[in-house]
Formats: structure tokens, sequence, C-alpha cells
């Protein structure tokens, strides 16, 4: 019997709807370098012991619920990309079974001089969710704590060798809901090759009582929600940008 390969895990969900496509089981990691002022799950920032899981336990509950979670398996986080032996022979048994497995990630430990683990991952990765926090450097800096450079370069690096690729961007107003930022974004997105989709996501602050909990205060206090009307907005301005730079690409 090969030996068990264990993950530090926050929480399990079945039936995720906005994981990847279709019904999906959600593996929840713990622990995440980052540290975004909207992030909706503190609870996972801290890498501290939780709940150990074996490759095996995610497999048998997944076993439990797949009539109910027909689009695959998806982690996310925290930042699974912080437990990547874990996740990597997690997707690898999950495909021997034929399932699509998607990784939520923000790529920010990526590593373009060093790729030999995260190519292992990709080899068993159907679908990478990839969250572009900001596209500004600076700014992303005071947002999350940490440079978008390591997460840009994921994503090139992801159209470079044709891995699906779903972009997520969270639309937050005064942060990124700026015109400015919308269309550098959709620059950025125009020289990729491999998207998928593009989920532009309304700012929320649902997750106050959560912080209050936890006893930490709530960077964006006071800041309302997106609407979705603004979201849409958000979307048209970034995929004009987008396609001006295709349709210059084309010419």
């Amino acid at each position: 019997m090969s030996e068990q390969v264990y993950g530090n895990i926050h929480s399990v969900e079945s039936c995720g709807t906005v994981d990847g496509p279709g019904i999906r089981f959600v593996i929840f990691t713990q622990g995440c370098p980052l540290r975004c002022q909207y992030c909706h799950n503190p609870d996972t920032w801290e890498f501290k012991d939780n709940e150990k899981m074996s490759v095996d336990d995610i497999m048998k509950q997944y076993e439990g619920v797949k009539e109910f979670c027909a689009g695959g398996i998806t982690v996310t986080g925290g930042e699974p990309m912080c437990q990547m032996e874990f996740v990597t022979e997690l997707f690898k048994r999950a495909r021997e079974k034929g399932i699509h497995t998607a990784l939520d990630t923000s790529g920010v430990l990526f590593n373009k001089n060093n790729t030999e683990k995260v190519d292992e991952l990709l080899k068993y990765t159907s679908l990478v969710l990839l969250d572009i926090k900001h596209i500004d450097d600076e700014e992303h800096k005071k947002l999350t704590k940490h440079s978008n450079k390591n997460i840009l370069e994921f994503a090139q690096y992801l159209s470079g060798i044709k891995k699906p690729m779903w972009v997520r961007h969270v639309v937050v107003p005064g942060i990124t809901f700026k015109e400015e930022y919308l269309i550098r974004l959709g620059q950025f997105l125009a020289g990729l090759h491999n998207i998928a989709a593009l989920d532009v996501l309304p700012y929320h602050d649902m997750a106050i009582p959560k912080y209050e909990n936890l006893g930490i205060d709530y960077p964006l206090k006071g800041v309302p929600p997106l609407t979705h009307e603004q979201a849409l907005e958000a979307r048209n301005i970034i995929m004009k940008a987008y396609k001006e730079v295709r349709e210059k690409q084309n010419k």
C-alpha cells in the first residue's frame, strides 16, 4: 500500500455551484499568505493545524456524493498551492477515475524559475480558476500585502502551456472599480490565449460577522457592496479593452 498523503483541511463542501463548471465537491485548504482586504474566508488564513485528511479520506467522501457533484472536484482555500504535494496526489487519483479537477488559486506562490512541482500538479489539473486581485502592482500590495508579479507570470505561463483557465476578478468600489484598472486588466487578458471564462465578481460585505467572531478588524468597513449593474459595467469595460487589443493583433 502506498504511503498516505495528508492535507491540512479547513472544510469540505458538497454541491458547490460557484467553484468551476457544474455542481462540484469543494475542498477548502487551511493557510494563505495573502491578506486580501475583501477576503470572505479569513478563518483559512493562518497556517495552523486544522483537520488532517488523507487523499483516501477525500475520495471516500466524494464517492458518497458523486451523484450530486457530477461537475468534479475543486480545491480552493486558503491557498491550495501551499499544499502542493497533497493537491497533486488528490488530483492524480481523481483523474485516474475520470473526474474533472479544478484548482482555485491566486498563483502567488508561482516561481517561473522553478516549475517542476507546479508542472506535476498541472498535469492532473483540468482547469485553473485564477484570481487576479488587482492589475496594478502597488495597489495589489495595498490590497493583499503581496506583489502581483508571480500571479501575472503564472497567468502567462498557463497561457503558454495552453492550460484552460477561468479568470476571476473581484470588483471593489474605490479599489478595483476604476476604469483605468479595468482597461489595463482587459489589455493584459488579451495577451493570453487560454481563457475559457471571465468571472467579474461584485464585492460584498457578508463576511463582516466572521471578522467580528475572529476578533479581526474588517478593513473595508463602510465600503458599500457593488451592485449587479456596476459589475456588468466593469465587465463591459474589461471586455471592450480586451477586444480592442485583439482586433489590433489580428490586423
